[in-house]
């Protein structure tokens, strides 16, 4: 009976419960920091790879956003941060937007953009006027022009859906014809093209037959 009552597991006590909790408790908390930890290293080392120059006063705003935000998902920058990282970089009147954001709105990157965009008067309007405007000689490549008034469109009216693609090709078709060279203008226009496609072969057949530079100088 002695041996019996030896091998008999003994009452764990209040004091040893806490302690065992306390180690559980430990463990925890130790994964966590560790955790916590690597997430800033990994932070801290897309901070340090994030290096892009400050935008200069000549800088096309929308250009040099659309560099950021591109630069941004090389380097792995949480998006997070993003709004703060422009914020620091950019100059004159988007700087004074910038800082014009409440401090709860000044995290959220696309507030911060669409506030930087409006104050510079980058808005649809701002693209209508770019999309009617008589284009520039270098612009009137019909490769280059087709895709400028695609773009322009995008951010003018931002098409979705089948049936505003349809209308989007034909608005495009229609103001391409019309920024085209006064000699192809004439020539395509005889041929009636119906869509987009259409237009930019018979645009890029009359500049080869006339010897209409297609390429960068």
């Amino acid at each position: 009976m002695a041996a019996y009552a030896n091998t008999q597991p003994v009452p764990m006590t209040a004091v040893d419960l806490l302690g065992q909790n306390l180690q559980a408790l430990t463990q925890i908390v130790n994964s966590q920091q560790q955790m916590f930890d690597r997430q800033e290293e990994w932070l801290r080392r897309s901070q340090v790879s994030f290096k892009m120059p400050k935008m200069m006063k000549d800088d096309d705003p929308e250009a040099y956003i659309e560099t950021f935000e591109r630069h941004a998902l090389m380097t792995g920058l949480p998006q997070d941060y993003w709004a703060s990282q422009l914020g620091a970089l950019v100059v004159g009147a988007a700087q004074a937007a910038y800082r014009a954001i409440p401090r709860e709105e000044a995290r959220d990157y696309e507030q911060v953009k669409q506030a930087i965009l409006y104050r510079l008067e980058i808005s649809p309007d701002h693209y209508r006027r770019l999309f009617r405007a008589r284009k520039g000689p270098d612009e009137r490549r019909p490769r280059v022009l087709l895709q400028l008034l695609r773009d322009l469109l995008n951010k003018w009216v931002n098409p979705v859906g089948s049936d505003h693609e349809d209308l989007a090709d034909q608005v495009i078709l229609e103001q391409f014809q019309n920024d085209l060279e006064e000699r192809t203008h004439s020539w395509v226009r005889q041929h009636s093209p119906r869509n987009c496609e259409e237009v930019l072969k018979l645009a890029e057949a009359f500049a080869v037959v006339e010897g209409i530079g297609l390429h960068d100088p």
